[in-house]
This record gives C-alpha cells, structure tokens and sequence, in this order.
C-alpha cells in the first residue's frame, strides 16, 4: 500500500512535467524547467550557493559508502584539474556478487509499467535539480570546467537531456496498447477472437562508461533511457570524474528506495588504478546495452567486442566550419572566437578545421584575404581572452596531461597564426590554464592533411587554405564521410553555396548550424530541440536524443489468449 500511495504521488506530482517534456519533443520549441541561473536555487528544499559549496566541500577526504551489495574494498584518488586532491572514495564491486543483485530487481521495475518509471525517473532529476550548486563543484573539480559552465551544462542542461531522454523513453513504450481485442470475420461461421497483451520487456543491464569531460552531461541520456525502459543500469565513470556520476547513483538508490522498488536497479563500477573494468563489464553476458563517450579507438571496440549487447557510442570527429563570406564580419569573428575558447575547446563540438578560400572571402567590411580573415580572427580571440579573469572563467583548465601535449605539439605542424599563452589563476594556482592556438595549413598539401584530417581534442584549431568554395565543400563531404563531424559550420552569403553545403550535410548526416553571429554558438545544443549528434557519420552511432537511442533498449512481448 505504501508503494503504491508513493506512485500516486509521484504522478500527481511529475506527470505535468512528463507532458510537457512530450510536448516540447513534438514542437522543437525552447522548454526547460531546469533554471540556468544560479540565483534561482535556494527555495523549495535546493541548495543555494553557499549551501551547495558547503555540501561539496563536506564530501573532500570522506568515503562515499552506497550500501551496494558485493563491495570488496574502497578505490580513490581524483585529483581536481584545478589542483586539489578530492580524496573521496568509493566502492569497488566484485561484479559477480553486484550483477546478480542488480538483475533481481528488473521483474518488478518492469511490471510498474512506463508511467510509474517515468515518474521516478523525473523525481531522481528533481533531487539532482535541488542539488545543482553541489553537481556544479563536482563536475568543475573532475572536468576542469569553469564554474558557470559546470554549474550550466554539468546541472540544467545534463537534467534537460536527462529528462529528454525519459520523454522519449516514454513515448516509444506507450507507442503500442496495453491490450487489444482482436476479432477477425469467418463468414457464416463464428469469427476468430482473441484478447492481446503487449508489454514492454527490458534488454538487461545497461552499462553507462562515463567521460572526464562532461560526466553529467554525457552520461544522464544514457542511464535515463535504459531506466525508463525497465532496464538497471551500471555506470561506470571515469577514473578521473567519479563524483558526479556517484552522487547520481546514490539519489537514484534512494529515490528507487523510497518509491518501493530495489535500490540495486542502478549501481556504480569505478574501478582500481589501471584495472580497465570497462573491457571486462562491456562483454558480460548480463550486460545488455552499452552508453559510451570517449576515444574512437575503444568505442570501435566495443562496437567489435561487446556482440551480446545494444552499443550507442559517441566517438571522435573533425569539426568543421566553411567561411566562404559573411554578411556580418564582426560578428562572425566574434562567435567564432568564443566557439574555439570555451572549455579549452575540450569539446565534442568544438570546431577544429575553418576552410577558408585561399583568394579571400567577400564581407560586409569589403573583401578580406585569406591572411587577414585568419589574423583577425586571432585578434577576435586574443581580445576576448585578454583579461585574464575573463579568460579563465571561459577557459576552465586543461582536462588531463594528454591535451596538454597536443597543444604543445600542434605549434610545430604549421605557421602559427596565434600562439598559445599561459594563464594564471589566482584562486587554483596549480590549474594549468591554456589559450587557444590557431595554425595556418595548406589545404594542397599532403604533409599537412595528415595534421587537419585527424581530430587534435583541445584548444586547437586549423585555418586551412582552399583554392574555392567547391574545394571547400568537397572537403568538407570527405571529412564528414572518413572522420565524422559532431558538428558542421558554414558562413556565406551565396544562396547556393548554401544550398550546396546544407546538401552536403543532409548526404553525410552532420548537424549544419548557418551563418551564427549572435549568442548562439556551433558547439552548443538545447535539449528537446536540438539533436547532438546524428547517428549517420564516424563520429557517433547515435543521436542524442531521438526515437532510435530509445527504442531499441526494449522489446515488446505479445501474449494472446482465446476471447
């Protein structure tokens, strides 16, 4: 009785949320109930600021204990981008013990039906959302983002693809009746009848392998379309980001606890020093689905390996972006240079290759060479990140040592058009803090395709030289085609160029954004209306998120009886 009092609360209180997550799916239309100012918490039992830095400063040095069954020891050691030790540790599982607990949950997370699995889905992102100052120091101390960027896409905008997710999920199970009754005609004899039942049937346990970079972000798409489906769900962070993706797994446990059903549905893998459980969990027979973000070389793997599961993987891809004219010059620099700065364009988005006409572009300004375009560009770039207190709240730091290194190297595969600085940051001494590099490349040149047609993840980009639009655009589709794109750009003002470069994309399935020059920027995407990522290209084998990165995480069971 008392479970089901909770389930009617629960959709008493969420159902208004889910039909208008529906809604916005259906519409496209800007919808968030997320806030994105951190000033908007504070009431209604959420953090405020100071609440949720004292709640996450409370976790440093602690043991972050689930109550997971088959922990057979504690692992740690996160060190913060921006140069602290967290010292949180938390559980390791023997998976032999874990699994088993996970799968006895399924029968009855199954049998709530879609609704009520919504609905304790939108309450776990509901406790998230209270705790979104917390999140926003977990997911800035594992990344290296700065704070508003972790507090944004690590909070609201990770809780929006969270819930968009669920919408789908939602929509793709109630999609086929509940039952139906069937009678089919004989003639003058009685017809055939019989009573149906349809039901949708989880695939197993999901595995969620976290990222370091956007650990909320990437990974809440994934574990909420597996749990909505009727699936548990492992997650497996980053050794380097743990503590977002664990203090996930610890709302969900209680939440799933409350609302009557086995806390055991959803559970956290990290893993020992060099351990790779990854590899081990990803070709376990009870695993199921797999959500992975991260390098190309794993996620091929696991797409070769992981045969006895549904694999969604979003992998490494050459951004780029077309500048062939602009009607706004100014601004057209100025989007750019935020596109190519923010995070350290530590990215899946960010742009790398601007194929530029080497014979100059037209603007608004008169026309503009080639090495004037690329020069101003650098003077764009070095102006917004001048001063360094704005640098370092649009910069972050550095992720790891790996970008680091390709920065350093990529001033040696061409002309440097803008170099690289250091910046200091006053509160995190030991953060490293790096500005962007821009390199000029020769489009013609085969020593320096090798360079461009390789993704370099970090704050480095490429102005490549191209004889014409029409080399522009045929690299572009080969790009596409051999490396994939999580994102296309193009400036122009030729209607068909355009035209051209829009067909390019729909042939290579790559998200095109035309002609930014406002607040909207390439490398950003809104939940409910804009698909990250397509599916159809070598960057991802998914779009996050649409009918496909749902569907197949269940299956429909038919059962038949005489009327």
């Amino acid at each position: 009785m008392a479970a089901e009092l909770t389930a009617h609360r629960l959709i008493a209180q969420h159902r208004p949320t889910l039909d208008q997550a529906l809604e916005a799916i259906r519409t496209r239309a800007y919808w968030s109930p997320h806030p994105e100012h951190p000033k908007a918490y504070g009431e209604h039992g959420s953090l405020d600021a100071a609440a949720g830095k004292a709640a996450f400063d409370a976790l440093l040095g602690t043991r972050l204990d689930l109550g997971q069954p088959g922990t057979d020891g504690w692992v740690g050691g996160e060190v913060s981008p921006y140069g602290i030790e967290l010292g949180v540790e938390y559980p390791h599982a023997d998976v032999d013990v874990l699994l088993p607990a996970m799968k006895a949950g399924q029968r009855a997370w199954r049998d709530a039906g879609a609704e009520l699995r919504a609905v304790v889905c939108l309450e776990i992102l509901k406790r998230i959302s209270d705790r979104t100052h917390e999140f926003a120091h977990a997911v800035m101390h594992t990344s290296g983002q700065a704070f508003m960027m972790a507090f944004q896409a690590g909070g609201p905008h990770a809780q929006d693809r969270g819930l968009e997710a669920v919408a789908y999920a939602y929509a793709e199970q109630v999609r086929t009746p509940g039952t139906a009754e069937w009678s089919k005609p004989q003639g003058k004899r009685d017809p055939l009848a019989l009573t149906k039942s349809f039901t949708p049937v989880p695939r197993g346990i999901g595995l969620v392998i976290g990222c370091n970079t956007f650990p909320t972000w990437n990974g809440y798409p994934g574990l909420f379309a597996s749990l909505a489906t009727g699936n548990a769900v492992l997650v497996k962070p980053h050794p380097r980001a743990v503590l977002p993706l664990a203090l996930t797994v610890r709302v969900a446990r209680d939440v799933l606890a409350e609302a009557g059903f086995d806390p055991n549905l959803v559970a956290l893998a990290a893993e020992r020093p060099g351990e790779g459980v990854a590899k081990t969990l990803a070709t376990r027979p009870e695993i199921r689905i797999i959500d992975y973000t991260g390098s190309t070389t794993f996620g091929d793997w696991l797409e070769a390996h992981a045969r006895q599961a549904q694999v969604y993987t979003e992998k490494a891809g050459v951004n780029t972006v077309l500048v062939e004219s602009t009607g706004d010059y100014k601004g057209m620099l100025s989007n750019l240079a935020f596109s190519l700065s923010l995070y350290s364009g530590q990215m899946c988005t960010t742009p790398q290759n601007l194929l530029i006409p080497r014979t100059g572009i037209s603007t608004d300004q008169g026309p503009k060479s080639y090495d004037e375009v690329v020069a101003d560009l650098a003077r764009a770039v070095d102006g917004l990140l001048g001063d360094d207190a704005r640098a370092n709240a649009l910069l972050g730091a550095i992720v790891n040592p790996d970008v680091k290194a390709r920065l350093e190297a990529a001033a040696g595969l061409g002309e440097v058009a803008l170099a690289s600085r250091e910046v200091a940051n006053p509160d995190f001494p030991d953060a490293v803090v790096r500005t962007p590099v821009i390199v000029k490349l020769d489009g013609a040149k085969p020593d320096d395709e090798a360079a461009y047609m390789s993704e370099c993840f970090g704050p480095v980009s490429f102005a490549v030289a191209v004889d014409s639009a029409a080399d522009a655009l045929e690299l572009l589709r080969r790009t596409v085609r051999e490396k994939g794109a999580m994102t296309v750009g193009a400036y122009t003002t030729d209607a068909e160029v355009e035209r051209a470069v829009e067909e390019v994309c729909l042939e290579e399935a790559a998200q095109l954004s035309l002609n930014l020059t406002g607040g909207v920027y390439v490398n950003q995407t809104a939940a409910f209306s804009d698909f990250h990522g397509s599916g159809g290209n070598p960057a991802a084998n998914a779009a996050l998120t649409d009918g496909a990165f749902v569907a197949n995480r269940f299956r429909v069971v038919e059962v038949r009886r005489e009327a």
